[in-house]
């Protein structure tokens, strides 16, 4: 019975760490990511990312700068993916949710690829 116990726990730790577990960035991910945003997020962020869309100047607040301006809740990845899968309250930052784990990881990438250094 005990170690069938410490089977099921250590299964559970197993599968709670590979939900929480950020991928690496990768040329492959980040190019994925360009894709997804584009269907995505061009429309209020801009093709290249500076909140200039076409639906971004009718926002407010204004869609983020991904070039310029500082990112509101962090520039962690997995905050950064926390954001697309959640949304942002009180803005026009809907919910991605919707999106697969493996693209919302590749936006997520893709769009902390667009800060200037």
């Amino acid at each position: 019975m005990r170690k069938l116990f410490l089977i099921t726990l250590a299964l559970t730790a197993t599968q709670a760490l590979s939900k929480n577990t950020v991928p690496p960035s990768s040329p492959e991910l980040i190019t994925k990511g360009q894709a997804v945003y584009k269907a995505n997020c061009a429309v209020c962020h801009g093709d290249t990312g500076d909140g200039n869309g076409p639906a971004g100047s009718a926002l407010q607040p204004k869609a983020r700068n991904f070039i310029s301006e500082k990112f509101k809740f962090g520039s962690k990845p997995e905050q950064v993916f926390k954001l697309i899968a959640t949304g942002s309250k009180n803005t026009s930052m809907a919910s991605f949710q919707h999106l697969p784990e493996p693209d919302r990881w590749a936006v997520t990438y893709y769009v902390l690829s667009l800060k200037k250094k």
